[in-house]
């Protein structure tokens, strides 16, 4: 072959290669660039990182559509996150300047077309968070990238307000609340509106998220206002129906964070909140950590969302036949509560120190509302599974399976009942993640004995597994495939067992007798498909518990 030959050969192949871009794509608010990546032999991807789905918002105010831009935008960083407390709620990060997304097109040897979309809505108990996630050397947690790749679909990841800019509320017209929920509900019109010009189906959306964005997805099945914008959802480790959902007294969180920023609490509170340093009402957000059994952490959670008559109508449990077209996915990791036991009752954590069984009851006591009554009725129950001595192991796991009964797993249980006893053509599933945390007996505040902490699935969705692979063993690998095969299926069929990806066991549908469910675990097969989910405790919480009469210790 002459020289001139080869060149022309090369020349075609990087043709063909480069070919699979979407290069400049034209938005409603006008055109945008990105990066586009190369993953290996005929195989790109075109990833966006901060197009504005909607115009810096107003204070207290629903989004608004953007007035669009000049020229091209080249969308190649991540923008800042909305205006939140840090971890340790010593200061603010982030701006006011937040509502973007970023999106995640992977190609074969041409440009893709009519690609299942992904939409993830992360959690932070609507204090905190971003669309890119944790950051650690470059490596954000909410990368699309390996989700995209691997299950062939589309990932957006979009930001939302959180804290007091996000859903203080007044519960009244005045200051609604709601607005981190307009915020996530603009996105995903904005993605139906504008998917297809990324090589998107804009008829085939699922929406996902995990803990308060789990909650999120709820909320955005429930609400009248995302009638036809997406097909399926799924909630990891958080629903609508969950204690910390729903905020039933706004008016008095409104009231002490205008004290904290010297604002008046008569008729002037809301215009004077709209004209405050938004550092100042940001930190007046911020929540204590101190915590109790009497007085356990979850009921510090006190910004999210409210019923404002307009977002979400009625009661959430009267809302499910808005979802009656959507399938539904939930689940819950089998020891979700771990993280908030650890900061109620910290023996739990330490091998030498033994957890009081009192501890037990005052928590149970504070956790049924119905004072000595519901402990009396919760704590045979919880104790029945203990020998006549019981060890320290096994006190401190009833601990964490009490605090993941009463804030994860039983209000995803309803809420998949509801769905599925609602649905006309929406399918409902249900799944138990148990993967051991990867910590468990290394160091504190993971005990040997633990099981899956909350927030331990996110990393296997987002393929991190993958992504860096000396941290993990090949079972982890497995894992991730697994979630992102089941993920991805279920994003493009509605079912998570049909679609191009294999999976380890046929996952059933759940159903309002049989209640099926599947566990999901490194070393899983057909056996782990199972029924009726610690059944025995949803019926004493759902049913038993709200019949019980208040019983006042004296």
């Amino acid at each position: 072959m002459s020289m001139l030959g080869i060149l022309v050969a090369v020349a075609v192949f990087l043709k063909t290669a480069s070919a699979a871009s979407l290069g400049v794509v034209i938005t409603e608010g006008g055109m945008v660039q990105g990066e586009n990546i190369r993953l290996g032999f005929r195989r790109h991807m075109d990833v966006f990182k901060g197009i504005p789905f909607a115009d810096m918002p107003g204070r207290f105010e629903k989004p608004k559509r953007h007035p669009g831009w000049d020229g091209v935008m080249k969308t190649t960083e991540y923008r800042k996150r909305c205006l939140q407390v840090n971890l340790l709620m010593s200061d603010t990060r982030g701006s006011e300047d937040c509502l973007y997304l970023n999106i995640w097109v992977p190609h074969g040897r041409t440009v893709s077309t009519n690609l299942p979309v992904m939409v993830w809505i992360y959690g932070g108990a609507f204090l905190m968070g971003g669309s890119m996630g944790a950051n650690f050397l470059d490596n954000y947690l909410y990368s699309g990238q390996e989700i995209a790749e691997r299950g062939n679909v589309i990932v957006v990841t979009l930001g939302y307000r959180v804290g007091t800019l996000g859903f203080l509320s007044t519960g009244d017209s005045d200051l609604p609340g709601n607005y981190g929920l307009w915020d996530q509900q603009a996105a995903i019109a904005w993605v139906h509106r504008n998917i297809r010009s990324f090589g998107g189906d804009p008829e085939n959306i699922t929406i996902f998220g995990e803990s308060a964005g789990g909650a999120s997805v709820s909320f955005q099945t429930l609400t009248p206002h995302n009638k036809g914008l997406f097909k399926r959802a799924i909630s990891q480790s958080g629903v609508s129906l969950c204690p910390w959902g729903v905020i039933r007294n706004p008016r008095r969180i409104a009231e002490e964070v205008a004290l904290k920023v010297k604002c008046p609490t008569d008729d002037h509170m809301a215009a004077c909140l709209k004209m405050t340093d938004p550092v100042l009402l940001t930190m007046a957000g911020s929540i204590s950590m101190e915590s109790s059994p009497d007085d356990p952490i979850v009921n510090n959670l006190i910004l999210s969302a409210v019923i404002d008559g307009d977002f979400l109508p009625d009661e959430p449990y009267n809302l499910f036949h808005n979802a009656a077209e959507v399938d539904y996915m939930a689940g819950v990791n089998d020891m979700d509560g771990h993280l908030f036991t650890g900061v109620d009752i910290p023996s739990i954590n330490s091998h030498l120190v033994e957890t009081p069984i009192d501890d037990i009851k005052r928590l149970l006591t504070a956790y049924s509302q119905k004072g000595l009554a519901g402990m009396e009725a919760a704590f045979p129950l919880y104790s029945s599974t203990w020998a006549s001595n019981p060890t320290k192991e096994d006190i401190k796991k009833t601990a964490v399976d009490i605090s993941t009964d009463y804030i994860f797993l039983v209000p995803i249980q309803a809420a998949l009942y509801l769905h599925a006893a609602n649905a006309t053509v929406g399918r409902t599933y249900s799944y138990l993640f148990s993967e051991p945390n990867r910590m468990g007996g290394l160091a504190r505040p993971y005990p040997s004995w633990m099981g899956a902490d909350h927030a331990d699935d996110l990393q296997y969705v987002f393929g991190k597994p993958f992504t860096t692979p000396l941290g993990y063993w090949p079972r982890h690998r497995d894992l991730s495939g697994y979630m992102i095969a089941y993920w991805t299926n279920f994003a493009r069929t509605g079912n998570p067992n049909d679609g191009p990806l294999s999976v380890p066991a046929t996952w059933p549908q759940f159903t309002s007798t049989g209640h099926q469910y599947l566990e999901i675990h490194s070393n899983m097969d057909k056996n782990y498909a199972r029924q009726k989910l610690r059944t025995r405790y949803v019926h004493f919480w759902t049913s038993v518990l709200p019949d019980l009469p208040v019983k006042i210790s004296e």
